[in-house]
């Protein structure tokens, strides 16, 4: 049954369909990743060129974040959510039916500014969590986020393969409107918490990143980190299309069931995160990050070296990322969308930054400069990391 509006708990049909509904969501962001290849040699492109399509749908998800998620505390959030679906779902079908790389940046674009419904499910989950499973709860949905984006790699991957890339979006269009009719049915109704106009919204945004030293310390790390991972994800296609390997997009998607071993570590860090000291958390997850490259840049002529990478990478970031929110989401309740706002546009904006120089990188000198920009982005984070968390205003106990 639909749930009463403003109900003060959150009960566990609601958390599964915000934990599943953040991974399909999410999912639209990364199907075109192991299908650059495939999409460059339709389309007569290079691989350069066409690394583009996936750096256009990180800058349209930070632009989503931006000007969409705050209207989270200022309008009814089902409103917004569902209103969204619209545009997801014609933002794919353009997709598919692309037939140039400018219209297809154009819709990637789309997709990314309109695929921004996860963010919202995170406030509202740690909104009505009772506070002893605030963090157990948010780790639940961000678990779920994270299956959404390795799942999709594999999905897309496999159905590209066999299916033709064209139809991994149209049948992401129609799992986009089956969520939609039970995101009708079944997420309740939210009063706002923001009075006021669009632009006082937006100038708080700018008071709280400028105000909340845990905020501006986690969406420094969340940039770098995701910059690292980003690196990897976009030019692992390229990486198996080359000796030893002279693999398809299915195989680069089906890679990504092994990074799902980091939506584990998302749930027992959410656990662990109000009994360990954060700063500690953050600081070895970093550290596990900067191995992962190690271990691409030795053993990357190996399925095994490529397999404990992505491990380690993904457990790494997720338990980063997982933390950062625990942290953000803690500091001001009220302003659970816009605080999440300001992390999550660092951290696509990072996203956005680590795809273009990795794809560059890939370009210019190969997969050792991708290596290079990987390991350098997340060893900048550490180094941030260890110097500005001993400052008393930005510890985190």
């Amino acid at each position: 049954m639909p749930e009463k509006e403003n109900e003060l708990f959150l009960s566990k049909s609601i958390l599964w369909l915000m934990a599943i509904g953040a991974g399909l969501v999410v999912a639209n962001n990364y199907y075109n990743q192991p299908l650059l290849g495939v999409i460059a040699k339709e389309l007569g492109e290079s691989e350069s060129a066409t690394s583009k399509v996936a750096m256009f749908t990180q800058m349209g998800y930070a632009a989503g974040l931006l000007l969409i998620i705050p209207l989270g505390d200022m309008f009814r959030r089902k409103k917004i959510i569902l209103i969204d679906f619209f545009f997801i779902i014609l933002s794919l079908v353009v997709f598919a039916l692309s037939k140039s790389l400018i219209v297809m940046l154009a819709a990637s674009f789309c997709i990314g500014l309109t695929s921004v419904v996860p963010q919202i499910f995170v406030p509202i989950a740690a909104q009505l969590s009772r506070p002893e499973e605030k963090g157990r709860n948010v780790g639940i949905v961000m678990s779920g986020l994270l299956i959404g984006i390795l799942g999709s790699r594999v999905f897309s991957g496999v159905v590209g393969e066999y299916l033709g890339w064209r139809n991994v979006f149209l049948i992401a269009a129609g799992l986009m409107i089956i969520l939609a009719v039970l995101i009708a049915w079944m997420l309740p109704n939210m009063q706002p918490t923001f009075k006021g106009t669009y632009g006082k919204l937006m100038g708080s945004l700018i008071r709280y990143a400028r105000s909340i030293p845990s905020l501006q310390l986690a969406s420094l790390r969340g940039a770098l980190g995701f910059a690292s991972f980003s690196a990897f994800w976009t030019t692992l296609t390229f990486r198996l299309q080359e000796a030893p390997y002279f693999q398809g997009s299915d195989v680069a998607g089906s890679l990504g069931l092994f990074g799902i071993a980091g939506a584990l570590a998302a749930t027992l860090v959410g656990q662990a995160s109000g009994k360990v000291n954060k700063n500690k958390l953050i600081a070895i997850a970093t550290f596990i990050m900067i191995v992962s490259w190690g271990v691409f840049g030795i053993a990357d002529s190996t399925y095994i070296g490529i397999i404990v990478g992505i491990i380690l990478l993904d457990m790494g970031l997720q338990a980063m990322h997982v933390t950062n929110q625990t942290i953000v989401l803690s500091s001001q309740p009220e302003a659970a969308n816009r605080l999440n706002t300001v992390y999550m546009v660092s951290y696509f904006i990072g996203g956005s930054i680590g795809t273009f120089v990795g794809g560059k990188a890939w370009g210019a000198y190969g997969w050792n400069g991708v290596v290079f920009t990987g390991a350098f982005f997340v060893s900048l984070c550490l180094v941030v990391h260890l110097i500005i968390s001993r400052k008393p205003k930005f510890n985190e106990k």
